[in-house]
């Protein structure tokens, strides 16, 4: 893996902890707007309906224009957003500084285009492990600190700091990543034509299409999850924030293990898509352990088994996907991929906000059941549809 790889590594570690620092906080800063569970659901929404389509479009002119331009463009949409959702004095400025930030969303999927565009089809899974164990697994160690560092002045300061690291990593992208795109698509020829189609399209595309409906459906169903998660660690549990941060911190640590050191021997004795439906498998029954037993040390105990296998969720649908999709439609593909996702973070987190009942802490138990059960009927799905996403040559013998 060579300089621009390690680059682009470093650009999306920088831009993962402007994420990781509002993860933590961003269920709580609704709270202090006076937003109902529904409506600080509908705050999760709005941003990743804006990067549903905004993301396919931005993969899509990255294929023309370049992964760089592209880049930079999102991740200053990143910087202007934060801020002003840390200086935000009501609702409205609030939601509307997410909805800015998903719509000028994307750098991710263009940042692992560009991993793409480097690398041989041989070793990508090893270096989307490591890129992922960099880029998510340490950001989820070190954003969550940073993010109960800055709580100790305010939650608007989370947003600011998480401003402040996207706009080291526009610095980082301006003046150290090279251009990777050797052949750039056709240009439109109508000026239309800005990617919006893809998104049923890109349904249509052979081995990929089926990938993306697979990661939209693993992304409601964990959505629904995570937005329970945090009110039944505090409220039902009765943990404190900087406990939740601190379960993040763990998740991290195990994330960077796992993708780092695990996938690599994991891929020379089993296929990817093996390992893929294991993790899934195991992410169900984690889901629906977890509230069996309202005890910390119970919940501490299945959450830590569930991130050793949620961590090789996402590297191996970005390998397959980028694997199966041909060399001047990465930014496409991928892009699409990150649309879909983004958009099931929409669903889960409003059918998530319409179980729970604000008076019933006990109700903040149902959106992991129901996570559990339907994360198991995807993994169902994903088997029989398995011959219809496996690449034509397994990096790994099956």
């Amino acid at each position: 893996m060579n300089r621009t790889f390690w680059i682009t590594a470093l650009i999306s570690f920088t831009n993962s902890l402007s994420f990781t620092i509002l993860i933590p906080i961003l269920y709580l800063y609704g709270k202090q707007f006076n937003l109902t569970d529904f409506q600080t659901s509908l705050l999760f929404s709005i941003y990743s309906v804006a990067q549903f389509f905004a993301t396919p479009v931005i993969g899509k002119l990255s294929d023309r224009l370049g992964r760089k331009p592209l880049l930079i463009a999102s991740l200053a949409g990143t910087v202007v957003a934060n801020f002003m959702a840390g200086t935000a004095s009501t609702a409205g400025i609030l939601f509307f500084a997410r909805f800015l930030d998903g719509i000028t969303g994307g750098n991710a999927s263009v940042a692992q285009a560009v991993v793409s565009d480097i690398i041989p089809p041989q070793e990508r899974a090893k270096a989307f492990g490591v890129y992922s164990a960099i880029s998510f697994g340490l950001a989820f160690i070190l954003g969550p600190v940073i993010s109960l560092l800055a709580q100790r002045y305010s939650l608007g300061a989370g947003f600011l700091a998480s401003s402040a690291f996207a706009f080291l990593s526009l610095l980082i992208t301006t003046f150290f990543l090279p251009e990777t795109l050797q052949t750039k698509a056709a240009k439109a020829s109508n000026i239309f034509d800005i990617g919006l189609g893809n998104l049923i399209k890109g349904l249509t595309i052979p081995k990929v299409g089926i990938l993306l409906i697979i990661n939209f459906l693993i992304g409601t169903t964990f959505t629904i999850f995570t937005f329970a998660f945090q009110p039944y660690f505090i409220n039902v549990l009765g943990q404190s924030s900087q406990s939740l941060t601190l379960m993040f911190v763990a998740f991290g640590a195990i994330a960077i293990l796992m993708q780092a050191a695990a996938i690599p021997l994991l891929i020379k004795r089993f296929s990817l898509v093996t390992i893929l439906l294991t993790a899934i498998f195991a992410r169900s029954a984690s889901f629906a352990l977890m509230p069996l037993i309202p005890s910390i040390v119970y919940f501490v105990g299945i959450s830590l088994v569930f991130s050793l296998f949620n961590s090789f969720v996402q590297p191996m649908i970005t390998t397959l996907i980028s694997l199966n999709a041909d060399a001047k439609t990465q930014g496409t593909a991928l892009g699409l991929n990150a649309s879909y996702l983004n958009v099931s973070n929409a669903f889960g987190p409003v059918i998530a906000g319409l179980i729970v009942n604000q008076a019933d802490f006990n109700t903040y138990k149902y959106p992991l059941y129901l996570a559990g059960v339907l994360t198991f009927l995807v993994f169902l799905f994903a088997i029989a549809k398995r011959d219809q996403y496996s690449p034509k040559s397994e990096l790994s013998p099956s």
